[in-house]
């Protein structure tokens, strides 16, 4: 699994083939197949992993904007290059879309608990896309990479960002 996520982070998926796998590994084909049973088999069990730790590394109280966001950064500088790197392969095959729905679905999950406190009454739902947005890879991305920020610079730019959806979430939003 080692191999194939180190191989991932370095070519296109279509790249990432048993025998690249074995090799890096130094076992045969016959190995992987034997753990995996596929390409795909091992592909997901690799997603599968990496789930459970994204998990842990987003670890954040419920209202503590302050240590989400840094657990988030620090994630994304462990994580974010690769996630941009499958983000360019969406829509070539099944499990990686499959990865990508997930990593959404988990985003939402965490913007939900972290901003739990703030996400009240009838524009709640609105809040929460504002906020998945905000704390997006994308964003870190448009900051961390584009810009060249600091890990510690991005972190106060998404601050300021949440802070000023925050700071209208009692607003009702007519527009969307």
């Amino acid at each position: 699994m080692a191999a194939a996520l180190a191989l991932a982070e370095a070519t296109r998926s279509a790249d990432l083939t048993l025998d690249a796998v074995a090799a890096r590994a130094e076992v045969g084909v016959r190995t992987v197949l034997r753990h995996f049973g596929s390409r795909d088999g091992l592909l997901e069990a690799v997603f599968a992993a990496g789930r459970v730790e994204v998990e842990e590394e987003r670890l954040a109280p419920e209202g503590d904007v302050d240590t989400a966001l840094t657990a988030l950064v620090a994630h994304y500088e462990r994580r974010g290059d690769l996630v941009m790197h499958l983000l360019a392969q969406e829509g070539t095959e099944p499990p990686i879309d499959g990865l990508l729905s997930g990593g959404r679905e988990l985003h939402r999950r965490w913007v939900r608990g972290v901003f739990n406190p703030w996400l009240v009454g009838p524009g709640a739902e609105g809040v929460v896309d504002l906020l998945v947005v905000v704390t997006d890879v994308y964003a870190w991305k448009l900051l961390r990479r584009d810009r060249a920020l600091s890990a510690a610079d991005t972190t106060n730019r998404l601050r300021r960002l949440v802070d000023a959806v925050l700071a209208h979430e009692g607003e009702r939003d007519h527009h969307v």
